[in-house]
């Protein structure tokens, strides 16, 4: 069937059906033609194409990375709508990359060259709260702050709290399963996502899972979805697990004249079986970095800062920080500082949650995002140290040191030519030093673009066999989200 003015809508396979289709590289006649198309059949749907517009969305908080302009970007407003594109661009073999806010760290969301990026920002509603089954459902685009405080009027809790939350989506959470400050105690993303709305490669919608905390039949699908990043579907709709609101948090900063005694207090705290909320590390350079950039009185002498934080109800909270207290002082702590009420409590934690902002500001700078076993952080973190002394840069680590994810991050002079190489050596290096210590690439930024090349060092040539065949099976014309997560 031909278009008018354009080349012929081919055949959409169905989902598992034969083998896949390479998607054919970018036509501005086709683009034209499917934009075209959209227009007749979504004339409500909001489509921009001008440069300004593309070029916000194309790319993420991701560093190095120089994706090129999109095709367009459109905003639908429904399941319906999304569906629509989607059967369109499979028939016109376009690519389509769906996009929370933008504040990924892996290059998931970044634009593909003749593709069309896909908004949420119409798609932010709470369809409903149920306080009894203790479930919420969503749609993608609302913002993980703006959603925590809608249950918390309710009594309820949200747990998964990127240092993002303020500003990113529940959908980009999702795509990313993301995890944040609360993960020691609550886990990632995908311990909150129940079930999932979801608009498979041709244009069919699947739902998994239900508002059930139990759910054991066929395949877990849900799980599979969490975590894609958009390469196996798009997501519509959310069903989240909630929590009984936990009562406010109380707070302990311990200071440290070695790393090697910050790790030896989280092993001490790991051995009590005290399991908090929050248990974060600084070390001494994030440490001065967050006190010039906040002024949060933290003690800028120190070699590493750990931040625990319980929730337990009543007396439990002030006996786990004493557990706590107790093994970091007997690790070595210079001293400890427990918050006397709330808003302190608050103050030190924005510290710890500012250490990006206070890093990236002081030149061209890399997030990275790695996991080792808790008993190797102390190895990690001198691996860092000695790569960024072999390239001559400033850097420092932070983290999640309760789940042995930490954040190693580099800087260069904003003039240096060679700031994208140097930082490139330096976080391959990191990455070999993660799996040489049993870890993995990433704990919560995900694989996107920017890691790909090492998703079978750390995952090995079968479980990558595995995955391609499972994304051939759910997308194959290759139009979801082409290039991120899997090796060419």
């Amino acid at each position: 069937m031909a278009t008018e003015g354009g080349p012929s809508i081919l055949p959409v396979p169905e989902i598992g059906a034969g083998r896949p289709v390479p998607l054919p590289p970018p036509d501005p006649l086709r683009g034209a033609a499917f934009l075209a198309a959209l227009g007749r059949r979504l004339p409500g749907l909001p489509i921009r194409t001008d440069p300004v517009d593309l070029e916000a969305v194309r790319r993420d908080e991701t560093a190095n990375l120089h994706p090129p302009l999109p095709l367009a970007v459109a905003a639908p407003a429904t399941v319906g709508e999304v569906a629509e594109i989607v059967r369109l661009a499979a028939a016109y073999r376009v690519p389509l990359v769906p996009r929370g806010e933008g504040t990924g760290l892996s290059g998931g969301a970044v634009a593909v060259a003749g593709g069309l990026t896909l908004t949420f920002r119409r798609m932010a509603s709470i369809r409903s709260i149920d306080e009894a089954d203790v479930v919420a459902i969503v749609q993608p685009g609302i913002l993980n702050a703006a959603f925590k405080l809608a249950v918390a009027e309710r009594g309820l809790f949200y747990p998964p709290d990127p240092a993002s939350y303020e500003i990113c989506s529940i959908g980009g959470n999702i795509g990313t399963n993301a995890g944040g400050l609360c993960c020691v105690k609550y886990g990632v993303t995908r311990e909150a996502v129940l079930g999932l709305e979801v608009v498979l490669a041709d244009g069919s919608v699947m739902r998994t899972g239900r508002s059930i905390v139990k759910d054991v039949a066929g395949y877990d699908l849900t799980r599979l979805i969490v975590g894609s990043q958009g390469t196996l579907g798009i997501v519509t709709e959310a069903t989240l697990r909630l929590r009984p609101a936990p009562p406010p948090k109380l707070t302990l900063l311990a200071f440290f004249g070695s790393l090697a005694e910050a790790g030896a207090a989280v092993s001490r705290i790991t051995a009590a079986h005290v399991v908090p909320c929050t248990l974060e590390m600084m070390d001494a350079f994030t440490i001065r970095a967050v006190e010039d950039y906040g002024h949060f009185g933290f003690d800028t002498t120190a070699a590493a800062m750990l931040m625990v934080e319980s929730d337990a109800p009543g007396p439990a909270a002030a006996d786990e920080l004493r557990v706590v207290d107790r093994a970091c002082l007997e690790s070595g702590a210079t001293f400890t500082v427990t918050a006397t009420d709330p808003a302190e409590a608050d103050l030190l934690r924005q510290g710890r949650r500012s250490a990006w902002w206070a890093i990236e500001r002081l030149g061209v700078a890399r997030m990275e995002d790695v996991v080792v076993p808790r008993s190797r952080m102390a190895e990690l973190v001198a691996a860092v140290e000695r790569i960024l002394a072999e390239e001559g840069m400033p850097g420092g680590t932070f983290g999640h040191v309760g789940d042995g994810n930490l954040h190693p991050s580099f800087i260069v002079p904003r003039d240096d030519p060679t700031a994208e190489e140097r930082i490139d050596r330096a976080r391959h290096a990191v990455y070999a030093a993660a799996l040489e210590l049993g870890g993995s690439v990433t704990g919560e930024h995900g694989i996107g673009v920017a890691k790909r090349d090492w998703l079978e060092r750390t995952r090995g040539a079968g479980a990558v066999r595995a995955m391609r065949a499972i994304k051939d099976a759910l997308d194959p014309l290759g139009i979801m989200n082409p290039g991120k997560v899997l090796p060419d």
